[in-house]
């Protein structure tokens, strides 16, 4: 018994042991902490002021666009430091060490993508002015950082312009659906996240009953994480001066207004990857067949260091693999090469940096043809009274014939496209007869009224330009695309519609399962009359949106995600048991179910997923869904006959992201439901008298 007992201490020995080995070797790795001091005395090298208002939100005025970065960097800092150091640590492929194996993969692609060696290549090519503005905000965010140090994750200091740079290297091809197509190579049955959507808008003087000129900044977000939008007013001695919505670590507006145009953006799915399957050398694993040759990979290794328990953390060594074609996935279909839009791209500050200062509409449409953001649409506005819609995209010069929408042969190189289209080859319209651009994640050939449309057959089916419809588009087409008086009031009750077109493909899935032979199931034919006398829509009072919004949604995330999606009347059963058991009949109000949570609030909410008035439910034990995602910050600007700016916003919780302490948790939740508004002051004149607080970073 006893040499089982002197067995089982050495072998504990031995795991102790081996377990401080790998703190000892984990420390090892992290880069030098710089001094605490000296990043504090950092404050005092910029000339800038955050004020917030009455709901919390930073209007910072910096002397230069750097002072005005590193202000806007400490106030996000303040609010969600968190998801900044997340941001930071996934850009760098380390975010595994703190969040653990589910991160991982996170780390692997920014390795695959070869973010850091992009921006080692190319960083000091950006414009001196424009590195100085992001490594502000690094500064920014390292000074809030020294300020509290029980906040900080070891390895996230020191903060660099570089990081800065290398979120946008990593990001951009995402909001076009790279991540999906990594998912399907790897591991096809994963589940996904909700979609990724959006609503923009714009109309003409020639629209409106009083001359004006209106703009919707309607994204649809996460509520929380990397990219959830954050408010801010921001201006510079130098010219610089945005209000609108910002990413956790991007210096710059990405959608919202100047004084004088402004813009929202909608998430687009064209054809921008291509994936080669690859011939392997059964003689040698490191090498392709390309042309009739074998071809040696590009080979290199990194260490995903990953968190198993407490300071434990595990070093595993992948090697990561390059063709000519782009990066190398080895899955258990094959070995696939993928080729994107966005491939080695590390300009796209500047372009965001250039939007941001420009104070026309031939400025902007210069801004855009820098041609450095791999997708998105644009909706533009301003105040001479024009309108625009740009289906941006680095679209692959794709010459030869092919069957470019599936699994290309890896072995032939004239099948390897080199650089994009031309800018402006992309679909725009601009100033429309009609007076009116739209895009709610729909065909760029439905971006306003039918004699205004741009045509397919103007476009190579090579582009892979999207064809489909959303229940938003068509509805943006029934409310907006029939208002030829449009004012402010209509306007947002056009914004705030909770309809579903008859067009659309929730209705064809209640048509579908309304019209399936109940065969003496009792439950299934009263869920069929509900839904025959439903009104379509999905305010909170409403007892047939339960149903329909529950069978359709995981359908409606399916097909966006491209995942295996349930059939319509599974999808109607399973809602019948869900509503039954936890509600006790099939038609509770909508809000009963659909709700908003955020701290102590608890409260109904009107929409559902497609809706213009867009609300993602995540469903809860309890039977109801919380919203986590679709309508989120919100902005209606307006410019008068006059060029004169207004503008109001709302965010679905408040300027406080993280912190539960703050009044600003949740203090916009309340109008947010309530689908109201609250002013932008934009101005000093407009700041004065609701400046809170006024300080200068590091003070507090």
């Amino acid at each position: 018994m006893k040499w089982i007992l002197r067995g089982v201490g050495a072998l504990l020995a031995l795991i102790v042991l081996a377990a401080a080995a790998l703190v000892v070797i984990d420390r090892a790795s992290l880069p030098k902490a710089p001094d605490r001091q000296a990043i504090l005395a950092k404050a005092k090298l910029y000339d800038v002021r955050i004020r917030r208002d009455e709901w919390g939100v930073p209007h910072v005025l910096g002397r230069t666009d750097a002072d005005a970065a590193f202000g806007l960097a400490y106030a996000q800092s303040e609010d969600d430091f968190e998801t900044l150091q997340d941001v930071a640590l996934a850009t760098r492929g380390v975010l595994a060490r703190s969040k653990g194996a589910s991160a991982a993969p996170t780390d692997y692609v920014a390795a695959l993508l070869d973010v850091w060696p992009t921006v080692d290549r190319h960083y000091d090519e950006l414009p001196a002015d424009l590195r100085k503005l992001m490594e502000a905000y690094a500064d920014g965010v390292s000074v809030y950082a020294a300020k509290h140090p029980e906040k900080l994750k070891p390895g996230f200091l020191p903060l660099t312009g570089k990081d800065v740079e290398a979120g946008f290297v990593f990001k951009q091809p995402f909001f076009y659906g790279l991540d999906g197509e990594l998912k399907r190579l790897t591991s096809p049955a994963t589940e996904s996240a909700p979609p990724k959507g959006s609503n923009g808008l714009a109309t003409a003087p020639a629209r409106s009953a009083d001359g004006a000129t209106r703009l919707l900044v309607n994204s649809h977000q996460p509520y929380t994480g990397p990219v959830a939008w954050y408010e801010a007013v921001v201006e510079s001695g130098q010219g610089w001066h945005v209000a609108g919505g910002f990413f956790p670590g991007a210096p710059f507006m990405l959608h919202g207004h100047n004084a004088t145009l402004g813009w929202a953006n909608t998430v687009s799915k064209p054809d921008l990857v291509d994936v080669y399957r690859l011939t392997i050398n059964p003689k040698n694993k490191n090498q392709y067949r390309l042309d009739g040759q074998w071809k040696d990979f590009e080979k290199r290794y990194v260490t995903l260091r990953v968190k198993l328990l407490g300071p434990i953390v595990l070093p595993v060594r992948k090697a990561v693999l390059r063709s000519v074609h782009g990066p190398v996935l080895e899955t258990k279909q094959g070995v696939f090469a993928i080729r994107y839009a966005g491939m080695g791209e590390w300009r796209q500050p500047l372009q965001y940096w250039r939007l941001n200062h420009a104070r026309t509409m031939d400025e902007w449409r210069a801004a855009i043809a820098t041609h450095a953001i791999p997708s998105l649409n644009y909706i533009y506005a301003d105040a001479a009274g024009n309108i625009g819609f740009v289906h941006n995209g680095q679209y692959p010069n794709r010459t030869v014939a092919a069957d470019w929408a599936g699994i290309l042969p890896g072995d032939r190189s004239d099948l390897v496209w080199q650089g994009y289209r031309p800018v402006d080859q992309s679909p725009q319209l601009w100033n429309p007869k009609s007076g009116l651009v739209f895009n709610s994640n729909n065909s760029p050939f439905r971006a306003s009224e039918d004699a205004d449309n741009l045509k397919p057959a103007d476009f190579p089916a090579s582009m892979g330009l999207q064809t489909n419809m959303t229940n938003r588009a068509w509805r943006a087409l029934e409310t907006f695309g029939t208002d030829h008086a449009i004012t402010d009031a209509s306007f947002r009750a056009h914004k705030f519609d909770v309809g579903f077109s008859d067009r659309s493909s929730v209705m064809e899935m209640v048509r579908e399962v309304t019209a399936i032979d109940p065969k003496g199931d009792a439950d299934l034919a009263k869920a069929q009359a509900i839904l025959r006398a439903w009104d379509r829509k999905a305010d909170v009072h409403d007892r047939g949106a339960a149903l329909a919004a529950l069978m359709t949604q995981p359908i409606l995330f399916a097909h966006v995600n491209d995942d295996p999606a349930p059939a319509p009347i599974d999808s109607l059963r399973a809602a019948i048991t869900t509503l039954k058991t936890h509600f006790g009949r099939l038609d509770p109000e909508w809000g009963q179910v659909n709700r908003i949570r955020r701290g102590s609030v608890d409260l109904p909410i009107d929409g559902a997923a497609d809706t213009y008035r867009s609300v993602w439910g995540i469903p809860q034990k309890d039977g109801t869904t919380t919203a986590d995602g679709g309508d989120t910050f919100i902005m209606f600007v307006t410019w008068d006959k006059a060029g004169q700016l207004h503008s109001e916003s709302i965010h679905q919780f408040g300027s406080a992201t993280l912190d539960k302490t703050s009044p600003h948790y949740a203090d916009q939740t309340p109008l947010f439901v309530a689908m109201k508004t609250k002013p932008v002051l934009f101005t000093e004149a407009q700041l004065k008298g609701h400046a809170k607080v006024d300080y200068r970073p590091g003070d507090r």
